[in-house]
C-alpha cells in the first residue's frame, strides 16, 4: 500500500496560516521609521531595490508560498544592517532563520552580480576631472583619482583551518583592499584577500596594480598610506619630513587619505554585519568576501540616493589588526622623481 508523502513547509510549522508575513501586507502599512530602524532603509530605497534586483532573486518553484522578492530583500538587508538572524529579525519578516540564511544568500549573489555597475572609477574626462577637483577642495592635494587602503572584516576559522586567514592579532579574517572618492563612494573593491598578508602584499597582487601600471595613469595618482610602496601612480607621505614644503606636502596627504578611514567607519556603522558586535561572519571565506562585497554595493548606492551617514558615530567592536609599517624607501627612481615634482610644483 502506497503511504501518502506530506512535503512539510518549516514556515508553516513554525508560524502557521495565521501568520503575518511580509507576503502579506504592503509596506505602505508601515512607516519609514520602521523600516529604517529595523532593516536599515525607508520605502523608497527598498522599492528601487525591489526592481533592481527582483527577477535575480525570484526562483521557480514549486512550493505554494514561495518567498517574494521583497521579503527577501527585506530579510536580507535586516541581516546586513543588524548583524543578526535571530528571533527578533525572524519575527519581524515572519520566516524561519533557516528561510533568512537563503534570503541572504540569493540577494547577496544578485547585488555580487552588479558589483560593476556600481563600483567602478570613471571614465570620461569631465567626470575623472570633477574627481580631482573635489579632492583638491578637501587639502590642496593636486591630481588625486583616489585614496586607498585596506581593513581587516573577522570571519570564522575556515573548515580546513588555512592558516593564512590569521591576522597579525591570531584571528580570522579578510583583508579588504578599497578606494574611495571624497564623498566616500566605493571605485574599487577587491574583499577576497586573507588577513595574514600584509597592506603592501595585498596590494602588489591586486587587480587594481595591474590596472593602474597597464594603463599608465600619468595625470594623476592614488594616495595610499605608509603600509604602501611609493609607486608614479601612488603617491605615499613622507617618513621623515624635513624641509616646510615636505611638512605641508604630509599634511595635505594626510587629510585627503582621511576620507577612507571615514569610509570605513560608515561601512561598518550602516552595515552591523561587518563591524564584528555581532561576532564573525559565519561563512566560509568566499561567501564572507561575496556579503562584503554587497555590503560594499549598497553602500554606494544608498548614496547614489542622498542617503548619507557621514555623521553616525562608529559602533560596535571592529577586529582590525594594527599594521607594524616597515618603513623602506622605494627603489623607484620615477615614482621618487613625480612625488619630489610634486612637492616642488605644489607645496615649495
Amino acid at each position: 500500500m502506497a503511504v501518502p508523502i506530506a512535503i512539510l513547509d518549516c514556515d508553516l510549522l513554525l508560524y502557521g496560516r495565521g501568520h503575518r508575513t511580509l507576503d502579506r501586507f504592503k509596506l505602505e502599512d508601515v512607516t519609514d521609521e520602521y523600516l529604517v530602524s529595523t532593516y536599515g532603509f525607508p520605502r523608497q530605497f527598498i522599492y528601487y531595490l525591489v526592481d533592481l534586483l527582483g527577477a535575480s532573486v525570484s526562483r521557480p518553484t514549486q512550493r505554494s508560498r514561495a518567498i517574494s522578492p521583497e521579503t527577501q530583500i527585506l530579510a536580507a538587508l535586516g541581516f546586513y544592517t543588524s548583524g543578526s538572524f535571530q528571533t527578533r529579525m525572524g519575527d519581524a519578516i515572519g520566516i524561519s532563520q533557516a528561510s533568512m540564511s537563503r534570503c541572504v544568500a540569493n540577494v547577496t549573489e544578485a547585488l555580487v552580480e552588479r558589483a560593476s555597475q556600481f563600483i567602478h572609477f570613471p571614465e570620461d574626462e569631465a567626470t575623472v576631472q570633477s574627481l580631482k577637483d573635489d579632492f583638491y577642495g578637501l587639502a590642496g592635494m593636486p591630481g588625486v583619482l583616489g585614496v586607498v587602503d585596506c581593513t581587516h572584516v573577522a570571519i570564522k576559522a575556515p573548515n580546513a583551518e588555512d592558516l593564512s586567514y590569521v591576522n597579525r592579532k591570531g584571528l580570522h579574517s579578510l583583508n579588504c583592499l578599497m578606494v574611495c572618492d571624497a564623498r566616500g563612494a566605493l571605485l574599487s573593491a577587491e574583499t577576497h584577500w586573507p588577513g595574514s598578508l600584509p597592506d603592501c602584499t595585498v596590494l602588489q597582487q591586486a587587480a587594481l596594480t595591474s590596472r593602474f601600471e597597464t594603463e599608465l595613469h600619468k595625470d594623476g595618482w592614488l594616495l595610499g598610506d605608509s603600509s604602501f610602496l611609493l609607486r608614479t601612480w601612488l603617491m605615499t607621505p613622507l617618513h621623515i619630513p624635513e624641509t616646510p614644503a615636505e611638512y605641508r606636502y604630509n599634511m595635505a596627504h594626510s587629510a585627503t587619505h582621511n576620507v577612507i578611514e571615514r569610509t570605513f567607519r560608515t561601512i561598518r556603522s550602516r552595515f552591523r554585519c561587518l563591524d564584528g558586535s555581532k561576532g564573525t561572519l559565519q561563512y566560509s571565506p568566499e561567501k564572507s568576501s561575496h556579503i562584503i562585497l554587497a555590503c560594499c554595493v549598497l553602500h554606494n548606492i544608498s548614496l547614489e540616493h542622498g542617503l548619507d551617514v557621514w555623521s553616525s558615530p562608529a559602533t560596535g567592536h571592529v577586529e582590525q589588526p594594527e599594521e607594524e609599517y616597515e618603513q623602506m624607501e622605494s627603489m623607484d627612481s620615477e615614482a621618487c622623481r613625480v612625488r619630489q615634482e610634486l612637492l616642488l610644483t605644489h607645496f615649495s
